[in-house]
């Protein structure tokens, strides 16, 4: 089964790249979000205690999510090929249960961090604003990303490159040309 943790800055191209792998390869794709939204669909007690904390604007506490991503690792029928975890770990404290977790379950991931030029990052996501009309795509909120990303996230490529499961991609080029960096990671995977 191939599990991808894919990584990097906003504006990265993350959600344009998970399309394409998930099309290609037939992974699942997993966006924490929609994972957290069915949970609290579900009516569980987590996903009441989940809705309660964001209503509130707050967070899910770690292990929360872990709950959450080992519900949704559970469930995943036999014939899974494997899932792109996209929003998800963010910290090197989730890093390291979702490697404990993928062990219980006898998997492992790989992770491709998509590396992007910060002033690219700017000018990519200012564009988008442009386009989608996101509030959060203006400047002082996307430096304000970044540097959430830079102190927060960043990191836990530190923690799978010192676990040897760490590919680093340039997402400087087109669309396209990153796609085929990952191609080659994803293929090359395991021989």
């Amino acid at each position: 089964m191939l599990n991808i943790i894919l990584c990097g800055a906003p504006g990265s191209g993350k959600g344009t790249q998970s399309g394409y792998i998930a099309e290609k390869y037939g992974l699942k794709h997993l966006s924490t979000g929609d994972v957290l939204r069915a949970e609290i669909a579900k009516g569980s007690e987590l996903g009441k205690k989940i809705d309660a904390l964001i209503s509130e604007g707050n967070l899910v506490p770690d292990d929360m999510m872990y709950g959450v991503i080992e519900n949704y690792i559970a469930s995943l029928p036999q014939d899974c090929k494997g899932t792109i975890f996209d929003g998800y770990p963010r910290t090197v404290s989730q890093a390291e249960s979702l490697t404990e977790l993928l062990k219980k379950y006898g998997m492992e991931a790989i992770m491709i961090d998509l590396l992007v030029d910060e002033q690219l990052l700017i000018q990519r996501l200012i564009e988008r604003g442009k386009m989608s009309g996101r509030a959060d795509d203006n400047l002082n909120t996307i430096r304000h990303r970044i540097a959430v990303y830079h102190n927060q996230t960043e990191p836990i490529a530190h923690y799978y490159l010192h676990h040897g499961n760490y590919c680093p991609v340039n997402g400087n080029h087109a669309v396209e040309d990153v796609f085929l960096q990952i191609k080659r990671i994803i293929e090359n995977y395991g021989r």
